[in-house]
């Protein structure tokens, strides 16, 4: 059986930190920014941490 890949596009997106959650940065600040509040977009600048049920499937995915 062959070797299961790391998905490349999550491999990009998303990164594990030292106490084994899933970081990743918020969606939303690409475009039409100008209906955004300045509270919005600058709350939209922080990394996140994904919740464990998608976590659990992005480590399966990383993994490879």
């Amino acid at each position: 059986m062959p070797k299961m890949k790391t998905k490349s596009g999550v491999k990009k997106r998303v990164k594990i930190t030292a106490s084994g959650r899933v970081k990743h940065k918020k969606q939303g600040l690409r475009h039409i920014l100008t209906k955004k509040s300045k509270k919005r977009k600058r709350q939209l600048r922080k990394h996140t941490t994904l919740n464990l049920t998608d976590e659990k499937r992005m480590k399966v995915l990383i993994s490879g």
